[in-house]
């Protein structure tokens, strides 16, 4: 009883810890995450501007694995080189040792109501108060994150009493004076540290359980010191699991982060064991406080991240050669090309936009054809992965172009390069809107392999269909928007009103068959989404169309509307022959397989 009775106050600590850091990190996540991506986006130019901004933005978030990710993210889409994520990387580990040095807070003694009031113990309740009166009072979504990031700050160092108090009275017991002891081999403590921070995913987390461990007085510079080093090992994997399936060069940010830390270890592991050896320190068997546990911490990652900073060139070209590129055309694309130089010459400028519009047509392309094997029942994780990536740089070359393009229009520019811009800033909205939609189908095919469900023998057959429409309205829209055709032009639309044909068949075949008992409530629903989707993407394939047909046409009240409204009631001849065509190759398909 007695055991269990100490126990249960432990498992209580560390559970307030461990939650009221989640707590306090996601809010802070949510209060400027946004504004930090776009700070790391600009200031990595200069290596020392990186490695402050990595400890910055590190320090503020409370974890090195989300800041080391978000470059990995960068490093994915493009719009980053790897040599600009190293130095972020290597301040991301300085910056998580900060939640060590608010944690020795709780060291203070004396000093009289000032720095009573600054102990965790003391202002932990005030803390969870205020938080608590600010998410009852307010409605507002940033006021709800300020009052979490309050809550979670205080259950954080609550938790962190409570192990504390726990711990204390361990120190007059033999047993666990024994069982630290062990520790002081470095194998055994660089295993623990490493497990310990592995499961938990948080370095700051597991440092913070070790600092409140050192209020047992059991904790010795020999025992933290090799755990401490483990620590930093273990918290590589969340950052190693996030590059699985992304491309070199982000697996190569991963391996930066990776082998920074075992630098870290062989440095110090090495270093200060050897040197120990020699002399002999008497150091060692010091007992430690939460501020010496802090400062070696700290010390670590500072001493390496300084004499890593002279080679990151070198450092960059070790992870070339550990990780080679591969022949994935993916793995290439970058918004390198969007280059101020250009700015000067607006027809330049828009130029490389096309380029990137290019890459984004290809994009599509693989990603439409990807979603449509998954939803015919060929889902698996590695397609998904690199729909990912695919999906990733589509976001960042829609947000990429469109900032370009706002100091492209600061120049002079003729008639014809605003009919160009209008294009581009039209199209690339379009193909951004296309990848989302394969998005939303991915996740309808991952619904149904995890729910097992699966369609009628005629319900699927008709899918095929209506996916070879879809992967051929987006083949005809990248060679019409690359080449600029007007005969081109000219299939996009009516093969856009085939499919609307199409999924209005499917959609009165559907419900036949929910008459008929044939198909259930929920397989219908899922059957639905992936009818709006696919419709959806045809109709952004007409818009490209379209936006070409007003840039090419000599009218300059050219009218979308009118515009259709002209072909359905065949001014262009190409349109009823192109229709009838295309009707008969997938609707006569839809109609046999219903008999």
């Amino acid at each position: 009883m007695e055991t269990i009775a100490r126990i249960l106050p432990l498992l209580a600590g560390i559970g307030m810890f461990l939650y009221g850091m989640n707590l306090m990190a996601s809010s802070i996540e949510k209060l400027a995450g946004a504004k930090l991506e776009k700070t790391m986006e600009r200031f990595t130019d200069n290596r020392w501007k990186g490695l402050a901004l990595g400890t910055g933005v590190t320090a503020v978030i409370q974890s090195s694995a989300a800041t080391s990710i978000t470059m990995i993210g960068f490093v994915n889409a493009g719009i980053m080189t790897l040599k600009q994520t190293i130095p972020v990387i290597w301040g991301a580990n300085i910056g998580s040792t900060a939640t060590g040095q608010i944690l020795r807070l709780g060291d203070l003694n004396g000093g009289g109501a000032f720095l009573s009031i600054l102990k965790p113990s003391s202002f932990a309740p005030i803390f969870i108060v205020v938080g608590a009166f600010i998410m009852l009072l307010s409605k507002k979504r940033k006021s709800k994150n300020i009052s979490n990031l309050l809550i979670g700050f205080g259950i954080l160092f609550w938790g962190m009493t409570t192990m504390e108090e726990t711990f204390a009275p361990l120190k007059d017991y033999p047993e666990f004076q024994e069982m630290f002891t062990s520790f002081k081999n470095p194998l055994i403590g660089i295993l623990v540290g490493l497990f310990l921070t592995a499961v938990i995913q948080s370095s700051s987390a597991s440092v913070g359980i070790l600092q409140a461990l050192s209020a047992s007085g059991s904790i010795t510079v020999a025992t933290a010191f090799p755990i401490l080093l483990g620590q930093n090992i273990g918290k590589c994997v969340p950052v190693v699991l996030a590059s699985i399936g992304n491309n070199k060069d982000a697996k190569r940010a991963s391996m930066c982060y990776l082998f920074f830390n075992i630098f870290s270890l062989l440095l110090f592991g090495v270093g200060v064991y050897g040197l120990n050896a020699i002399f002999d320190f008497a150091a060692m068997d010091n007992v430690v406080n939460r501020g010496d546990i802090a400062m070696i911490h700290t010390g670590i990652n500072l001493i390496a991240a300084l004499v890593l900073m002279p080679f990151v060139n070198q450092y960059d070209r070790m992870l070339h050669r550990l990780v080679k590129d591969g022949g994935d055309v993916r793995e290439k694309r970058t918004l390198d090309c969007l280059d101020d130089a250009f700015l000067k010459n607006p027809q330049v400028a828009m130029e490389q936009c096309r380029k990137v519009l290019f890459d984004m047509c290809n994009v599509v392309k693989e990603n439409a054809a990807i979603v449509s094997e998954m939803v015919l029942g060929g889902y698996n994780e590695k397609a998904l992965a690199l729909m990912r990536v695919g999906e990733d740089f589509l976001d960042k070359s829609e947000a990429g172009i469109n900032a370009y393009m706002v100091n492209v229009t600061y120049h002079t520019m003729t008639e014809e390069d605003s009919h160009l811009a209008t294009e581009i800033l039209q199209s690339v909205s379009d193909l951004e809107r296309i990848g989302d939609y394969c998005v939303n189908l991915s996740e309808t095919a991952e619904y149904m392999f995890e729910n097992k469900a699966s369609f009628t023998p005629e319900a699927k057959g008709e899918l095929e269909v209506l996916f070879d429409a879809i992967r051929n309205v987006i083949d005809l829209m990248v060679e019409a928007y690359k080449t600029n055709d007007p005969d081109k032009i000219a299939y996009v639309e009516p093969m856009e009103e085939v499919i609307d044909d199409i999924v209005d068949r499917m959609k009165s075949n559907h419900i036949m068959r929910l008459r008929n008992g044939a198909c259930t409530a929920d397989n219908g629903i899922t059957f639905t989404e992936i009818l709006t989707n696919t419709e959806r993407i045809s109709d952004h394939c007409s818009n490209i169309a379209i936006y070409l047909m007003q840039k090419l046409t000599v009218n300059k009240s050219f009218d979308r509307k009118v515009y259709q409204d002209e072909l359905h009631k065949g001014v262009d001849p190409r349109y009823r022959k192109y229709i009838d065509m295309y009707k008969k190759e997938y609707l006569d398909r839809i109609a046999c397989l219903n008999g």
